[in-house]
């Protein structure tokens, strides 16, 4: 049904001070995909996906919140879901990752983890589908904002095979990112959705491009006044 990617990284503020983001970037065969399976704050990254139980990311979210190791807290959540075989969940935070595919889901189904990353996809064309993303984070660097190196880890999985169900054209993708940073305001460009598409990456692609136009015209407007 859907593959997704969630990052941690680290980096120092303008003010010189230590700081974490985290990002989350999923797109599916199906409409609508940003209202449910992507889940970010300030103290990490969750997707919930298959057959998708949103307050696996919800309340996953609030117990990192409370302090709860990613992987102590996700795993609590699936031990309390009769679902959880059909269910794939996987997240990170400042410490560690956790990734979980449940044996009912619909192959090819899997995950793979790395250093402060975690991806996974069902109904796949192929493993191949989720290396793909994974190795277009890990090559990406940091010149470019998270959002969209998330995007492009994205188009490359999409490019491998993707989601094998091409009998369903009406698409959709998402990506969240949120921040330790204490920041005046937010990139637009750092929450995007685009809902119902046949082409999910490339319009996610443009509205990031049009949301980064529009936060720099608005800092340079403001920045003057």
């Amino acid at each position: 049904m859907t593959f997704s990617i969630c990052v941690h990284e680290t980096y120092v503020d303008d003010e010189g001070a230590d700081q974490h983001r985290f990002g989350v970037a999923v797109t599916t065969r199906l409409p609508g995909v940003g209202a449910l399976c992507p889940h970010a704050s300030e103290d990490g990254a969750i997707a919930t996906q298959s057959v998708t139980n949103v307050e696996l990311g919800r309340k996953g979210l609030d117990y990192l919140a409370d302090g709860l190791a990613v992987d102590d807290a996700l795993q609590a959540l699936l031990n309390a879901d009769d679902g959880r075989e059909q269910r794939q969940l996987h997240g990170v935070d400042a410490d560690g990752t956790f990734a979980f595919t449940g044996e009912e889901c619909h192959d090819w189904a899997g995950h793979r983890t790395g250093s402060g990353y975690t991806v996974a996809g069902n109904l796949l064309t192929g493993e191949s589908v989720v290396d793909a993303v994974a190795d277009s984070y890990e090559d990406s660097g940091r010149d470019e904002p998270l959002a969209k190196r998330l995007i492009d880890a994205l188009g490359a999985g999409h490019a491998e095979g993707g989601d094998k169900r091409e009998d369903l054209p009406i698409q959709s993708a998402a990506v969240v990112v949120a921040t330790t940073e204490d920041r005046e305001m937010d990139p637009y460009y750092d929450d995007l959705r685009v809902d119902a598409t046949e082409t999910p990456l490339r319009d996610l692609r443009e509205t990031f491009a049009l949301a980064r136009e529009g936060y720099e015209a608005a800092v340079e407007k403001y920045a003057t006044e």
